[in-house]
């Protein structure tokens, strides 16, 4: 228990300690014109309330990854509680709060733009691709997992392909919609009933007698069940994406960034946001471990398919925890989590080919001739088998975070000139996380088993990522001197 209380100090406390030395850092103006007033167009670029833009960005990156990624992750072991936290206040946060800025002075443009901008033409293509593809399969994804919930709590002849039909109905609609109607009205009664199972949890897990069998005896080891074919480094930071960094988030802020009236509230809304669902994370990863008693017994339940995975886990802890009423409470706040990173998935895909194909979105005709082959191609991805689907997400997603990472770095290197502590450079804060992530994602790729990855040796996969880092921190060492000798002249 005292472990799991410090870890939620300590990421309450990084909101108002790390946020606030990010926010000196780019030295956000209130009085700066923002996209939202200078671009109105009353379809993507709407001035919001605050409270409505900060529902709507979490409940944009809080989809499956900070329930189920935590519940995956969490049979690492104790290391995962170690990794939500200071991922997220160091890395998650930082990425989601500084795609947010850039966009907002970059007059609301989307990641692709952005990433080109800072890592060239070439890279711009390949962005525009990737993410294009990535939100596509976010969309895919998060219909899957909530039909297949939901299903469970109504009748039988409302199977889950009668609630995959609905969910992507609503995408669609969510899609091409102004952003003040559907997902403007429903976010803040999805995002009460999410905190309200947030809270539900938490409340149980301080105050219900359980225990948090954190098993810290044997220190940070492994705890997975599969061992040495799913190591602690790099697998564990790949299964906990959204509860700690999650490329998906810097496709999502940019797109928040053009509803925000105030460049102040970047950090309540982007910061913040990711912060509170690195608590979301936290508290999940706790709960799967006292409800089932440890690390052992969650390997064991998981691995028996009559117990449904994470869905079934999720399911039996708000009924038994919260009883009947708010165990229903808790599971619409589950499933509303993924639908609502889905439906905004594929709007930040509309948004993002609208961007690169330079097709104005005020008219709704327009909107569906840019959205409709996204519907059509999210719908043959649909038919790919759910568990290849979620491994190739889960790693297209990190790598998005990489990208991101690398761009912002070269970014605050160019743009900002605040110093850390009045002698460091301000790049120093993001690219010790890409480095990091650089190392994870190039690991992951090459160990992962075929057809996932390469299946090459461990020592091969890591030693390959390191020098991938380092040759990415070689190649902007030489940008900085460059830059320094263009200064010079």
């Amino acid at each position: 228990m005292i472990t799991f209380l410090v870890s939620l100090a300590v990421l309450i406390g990084g909101y108002f300690i790390y946020g606030l030395l990010m926010e000196k850092v780019v030295r956000l103006d209130p009085k700066r014109p923002m996209p939202a007033n200078t671009r109105r167009d009353g379809v993507d670029f709407m001035p919001l309330p605050a409270w409505k833009v900060f529902l709507i960005q979490f409940l944009n990156i809080a989809g499956l990854g900070p329930i189920f990624g935590a519940i995956m992750g969490v049979m690492f072991g104790p290391a995962a509680f170690l990794w939500i936290v200071l991922g997220t206040i160091f890395a998650g946060a930082v990425h989601d709060f500084m795609s947010g800025v850039i966009s907002i002075r970059r007059d609301g443009a989307s990641l692709p733009e952005i990433v080109g901008e800072q890592l060239g033409g070439t890279v711009k293509q390949v962005m525009r691709v990737f993410s294009l593809l990535l939100m596509i399969l976010v969309g895919a994804v998060f219909v899957m997992t909530p039909a297949t919930l939901v299903a469970s709590l109504t009748p039988d002849w409302m199977n889950a392909t009668f609630w995959i039909g609905l969910i992507f109905l609503y995408y669609m609609l969510a899609t091409v919609l102004p952003i003040d109607k559907l997902i403007g009205n429903l976010y803040p009664l999805f995002g009460g009933a999410l905190l309200f199972m947030a809270v539900g949890i938490l409340y149980v897990l301080i105050a219900g007698g359980v225990d948090i069998a954190h098993d810290m005896t044997s220190g940070l080891s492994n705890r997975h069940p599969l061992g040495a074919d799913a190591p602690l480094f790099p697998m564990m930071f790949v299964s906990i994406a959204c509860g700690a960094i999650s490329g998906f988030h810097a496709t999502q802020s940019p797109m928040m960034a053009r509803c925000l009236t105030n460049e102040k509230l970047a950090r309540p809304i982007f910061y913040g946001a990711m912060v509170s669902e690195g608590i979301v994370a936290l508290i999940w990863a706790a709960a799967a471990i006292a409800f089932t008693g440890g690390y052992g017994e969650l390997a064991a339940f998981m691995a028996d398919p009559s117990n449904g995975g994470a869905g079934g886990l999720v399911h039996s802890i708000s009924i038994e925890w919260l009883g009947a009423v708010g165990g229903v409470l808790a599971m619409i706040g589950v499933i509303a989590a993924p639908i609502t990173s889905g439906d905004t998935a594929l709007r930040s895909a509309r948004l993002i080919a609208a961007d690169f194909l330079h097709i104005e979105q005020g008219t709704l005709w327009k909107r569906l001739a840019v959205s409709i082959p996204i519907f059509i191609l999210s719908f043959l991805v649909m038919m790919i088998d759910f568990n290849v689907l979620w491994r190739y997400f889960a790693w297209c997603n990190q790598m998005l975070a990489v990208f991101t990472l690398w761009s912002v770095t070269v970014w605050l290197s160019r743009e900002v000139r605040t110093r850390i502590f009045g002698t460091l450079p301000a790049w120093l804060l993001t690219i010790i996380p890409a480095m990091f992530m650089t190392v994870v994602c190039v690991s992951y790729i090459l160990f992962a088993r075929r057809p996932e990855g390469f299946g090459l040796p461990y020592e091969v996969a890591v030693g390959t990522g390191l020098a991938v880092a380092v040759l990415l921190a070689g190649i902007f060492a030489r940008f900085q001197r460059r830059c320094a000798a263009v200064a010079a002249d």
